[in-house]
């Protein structure tokens, strides 16, 4: 039996996550699914959701990065080698770019029965409720930096019991619940101003998907805007490893 490289398990977890995320918020906004008007408590539920079906998945195969972000972050924090970076967020990228499709395909009678053109870009890729980019990147780089600093925490969580052993927290790379707890907590709490990208995999890709794909009224895919969510979250993401290095982490 062949063995699934990290290389597919990133892709294939990526694709997951995206497919469910984007999913939930085409469920909410296109016209006549049965999850219509859902609402933003059901959006960032989704997406937790979704992180811990993706991380689960392919946890044991490459470690569950699925975001260039926390691969940039794991590898400043000095527990990811450098040589894998590359081949990671290309992977990631490419997952992606699979998963908006899917999420595509299955509303396909969705999109011409919807049309406001926003609404269908919004259920691909990330916009601000505000426009006001500097703010905007400041969003998303304070939401990675959680992120990212709240994975390092958790991959190194301990208990120390009573007879002296010690239990990992960790499932898989970083923890599965936890980390689906976390992501949770920045979409409820962070996510208003700019729907918490935290991931350029998780926007560009399927942005590029909008771009491409023959959906009917689409309208622009909002390129002036599409360098927030990824820079803000490389940003971020690095900079919640350095805090976390500094601070002296593991704790």
């Amino acid at each position: 039996m062949a063995t699934i490289t990290p290389f597919a398990g990133e892709l294939v977890g990526t694709a997951i996550l995206v497919m469910l995320g984007d999913s939930i918020v085409a469920n909410h906004l296109l016209e006549r699914t049965k999850g219509h008007g859902a609402g933003w408590l059901a959006i960032t539920s989704g997406w937790a959701v979704a992180v811990f079906v993706a991380v689960y998945c392919v946890a044991s195969v490459s470690g569950a990065h699925l975001n260039p972000a926390v691969t940039l972050g794991l590898n400043m924090a000095g527990v990811f080698p450098g040589d894998k970076v590359l081949p990671y967020i290309t992977a990631q990228m490419l997952g992606g770019l699979v998963g908006a499709v899917l999420m595509w395909l299955v509303h396909l009678p969705h999109w011409s029965r919807t049309s406001d053109a926003a609404d269908k870009l919004a259920c691909f890729c990330n916009a601000p409720a505000v426009r006001a980019p500097l703010s905007n990147l400041l969003t998303e780089v304070i939401a990675t930096a959680l992120l990212i600093f709240g994975i390092l925490a958790l991959k190194d969580a301990q208990l120390n019991m009573n007879d002296g052993s010690v239990v990992k927290v960790s499932l898989g790379a970083v923890g599965v619940l936890p980390l689906a707890l976390l992501v949770f907590a920045i979409g409820l709490c962070l996510g208003g101003p700019t729907g918490y990208a935290i991931n350029p995999a998780r926007d560009l890709s399927p942005r590029i998907a909008h771009a491409l794909l023959p959906i009917a009224g689409k309208g622009g895919s909002d390129w002036g805007y599409a360098w927030i969510p990824v820079l803000g979250p490389i940003l971020g993401g690095l900079a919640g490893a350095w805090l976390f290095k500094a601070l002296g982490g593991p704790f």
